[in-house]
């Protein structure tokens, strides 16, 4: 499946989170990340990241794409090309 991971933490938890999303998809943009994942990634991922927030002051939203036959990305302005080094 495809995701779009996106979040809103506090600054003390900040570095945390990047760190734990870098390890599963593409750091596309601040606080935006995307990429293909398995179920049991995903939810490792969700794992990891629910023991890091404070669930009263963060949030995080994954967007779930099961094909992106009907997709597309545009982006406007400046790409950056982010390896995603597992």
């Amino acid at each position: 499946m495809f995701v779009i991971l996106t979040y809103d933490v506090g600054k003390k938890r900040v570095s945390r989170i990047l760190k734990i999303c870098r390890r599963y998809l593409v750091h596309v943009q601040n606080s935006v990340f995307e990429g293909h994942i398995t179920e049991a990634k995903l939810n490792s991922l969700k794992n990891e990241i629910e023991r890091q927030i404070e669930k009263q002051a963060d949030s995080v939203c994954i967007y779930r794409f099961e094909n992106t036959k009907y997709a597309s990305k545009e982006q406007i302005g400046y790409v950056t090309i982010h390896e995603n080094i597992i």
